[in-house]
């Protein structure tokens, strides 16, 4: 069919609710509004679906929510899975309750138990239901960091981490094979209950939740010492973090923490920000207006669905409040929990570090400082879950920490995404030890930077949306693969990384070796002077994303360095 013929289907069907057809005969004299909504199915990535809010095939709504449930269903019963069940939870967004539901009632008339949270929680704390209650899968409503027009489907499998391969091509060809709704399985939510198939949980999981967020501390004595004098300032932007956020610095024993009161409450509307996402300076504006009101050591925010978190620390000599990347706030936990493990007598045998591909080279050299393995893996954290299911299966490592460039860590192994709560209590108790030893958390920065060199890291995205953007963003990566550059920002090209291919280039040599890692349309430039670049189409957004990092011999020329390369690559 065609999109417009799609378009009246809907409008006429009374499968469809009166809202949805009610919606669609507003936008009838708007032929490309009409298109961009039903031009295509919304696409079920490698992690799920992502989407604006609103009725059409290309939208996030409880029709195409139900579509990809069926066909995560069909996948679990294909598997023999549907008498462990799946968890479900959900975040403060548009619709994320409607949808959690609309979710768990498609695996519910499909003989598949859900575990469905009470009210919204935080992403890792579904990573970590899914394993504790012997989950088959799980599921979380969220669109991240996204804007407030948007929702999302995350789909987890049994190890805790979001799917990975062969389940993420295996599920997204079942869903794809989902056509019509009339293949679409729902029930009452009544008949669930009913029938034992549709589980409210909460408080118990939390409580759990708590405890091992609270064993990842290394030195509570320090908190309790340092309890009175440091200062914390903490924003949820509105999210699921609130809660979970300040249950356990309470417990761990923090006195000062002021929450930005115009964020606390959880709203979908985002009302105090357009974009919730801790990346971005303008969500900092209220939290850093309190942090100077209270003279605070830090400040914190989360993401709406807290896997991802933002900092700023005060420099002392300036007065002034300097925001940190999350290159920079993991190398200041990765190098605490590995500098005093060591120095406890704590480290595990064969310890490793796992890092993604753009993540700073940083944690390369720090690694080696204390004999620790580096393991890299492809953009996405659930490579990182899994690298710890495969340390499990067959013991050739013990997880000691690992983190993403774009704001994400997990200390421990009670989840396998990552987990912004647990990153709050390490990023507190590393300021704790600071302030102890007469520092800031700049102080301690600036010493990363002195040990292990300068290094630096950018992120450039390029939005070119619809069927013409999507093309665009193919044809760039066509012309990069076709047409390597030799130089970059000053520097020369040594090899080329193409992992799609599975191939690695060195450009001096002509050798050709594998990447090693799973196929992924990625190109990575490894550069002299240790900088590299690294382009990208993102899984989730209309976007092509351009990664890039230096090292330079101070702050100064790490920054000259970045910049170069970034107008280099991105400008031209």
């Amino acid at each position: 069919m065609s999109y417009m013929e799609t378009y009246r289907e809907w409008c006429t069907n009374p499968y469809f609710s009166e809202e949805t057809r009610a919606e669609l005969e507003e936008i009838r004299d708007n032929e490309a509004e009409i298109e961009d909504r039903f031009y295509r199915q919304l696409e079920f990535g490698t992690g799920g679906l992502r989407g604006v809010i609103g009725a059409g095939t290309n939208r996030m709504n409880i029709y195409t929510v139900r579509q990809a449930t069926q066909g995560l269903a069909n996948y679990i019963i294909s598997q023999n899975g549907q008498e462990k069940g799946v968890a479900i939870a959900h975040d403060s967004r548009i619709m994320s309750p409607e949808f959690a539901e609309e979710a768990a009632l498609c695996l519910n008339a499909n003989g598949i138990r859900a575990y469905v949270f009470d009210s919204l929680r935080p992403t890792p704390e579904l990573s970590f239901a899914v394993r504790e209650l012997g989950c088959v899968s799980g599921i979380v409503i969220t669109a991240s960091h996204n804007p407030r027009e948007y929702n999302g489907y995350k789909v987890y499998w049994e190890d805790g981490a979001q799917i990975t391969p062969p389940h993420d091509k295996n599920i997204l060809a079942e869903v794809a094979k989902v056509t019509s709704f009339t293949q679409v399985k729902t029930m009452t939510k009544e008949d669930a209950v009913k029938a034992g198939l549709f589980v409210t949980i909460g408080k118990e999981i939390d409580d759990r939740y708590m405890e091992e967020l609270k064993k990842q501390s290394i030195h509570p004595e320090i908190i309790k010492e340092m309890a009175k004098d440091i200062k914390i300032v903490y924003t949820p932007l509105h999210g699921t973090g609130n809660l979970p956020v300040r249950r356990v610095l309470k417990e761990l024993g923090f006195e000062n923490v002021y929450v930005v009161k115009e964020q606390e409450l959880p709203d979908g509307n985002f009302p105090t920000v357009a974009y919730p996402n801790p990346e971005s300076p303008k969500a900092f504006e209220l939290a850093l207006k309190l942090a100077k009101e209270v003279d605070a050591d830090i400040v914190l925010a989360t993401d709406p669905d807290a896997d991802r978190l933002g900092v700023y620390c005060k420099d002392t000599k300036t007065g002034e409040y300097v925001t940190f990347t999350g290159n920079m706030s993991g190398m200041l936990i990765a190098e605490y929990i590995l500098r005093e493990k060591t120095a406890t007598g704590t480290m595990p045998e064969n310890p490793a570090l796992v890092e993604t591909i753009v993540t700073t080279d940083m944690a390369k050299a720090m690694a080696a400082s204390y004999g620790v393995a580096l393991i890299e893996v492809l953009t996405g954290f659930k490579y990182i879950g899994e690298q710890i299911k495969w340390f499990e299966q067959n013991h050739s490592h013990n997880y000691v920490f690992g983190l993403e460039e774009s704001y994400g860590c997990l200390a421990g192994t009670y989840a396998r995404d990552k987990d912004a709560c647990v990153a709050v209590m390490m990023l507190c108790e590393v300021a704790s030890w600071c302030k102890k030893h007469g520092k800031t958390l700049w102080d301690a920065m600036i010493d990363l930077y002195e040990k292990y060199g300068y290094y630096r890291e950018g992120l450039s995205t390029m939005t070119l949306k619809g069927i013409d953007g999507a093309a665009q963003i193919q044809q760039m990566m066509s012309d990069m693969r076709n047409n390597p550059k030799k130089t970059l920002g000053g520097f020369e090209v040594l090899a080329v990384r193409d992992y799609k291919e599975d191939t690695r280039k060195d450009l001096k040599t002509g050798e050709v070796t594998k990447t090693g890692l799973p196929a992924s349309n990625v190109l990575y430039y490894e550069l002299s002077d240790n900088a590299w670049c690294c382009v990208r189409p993102s899984g989730t957004e209309p976007k092509i994303k351009f990664y890039y990092g230096v090292k330079g011999t101070s702050l100064q020329d790490a920054e000259e360095k970045l910049e170069a390369l970034k107008k280099d690559l991105v400008e031209e």
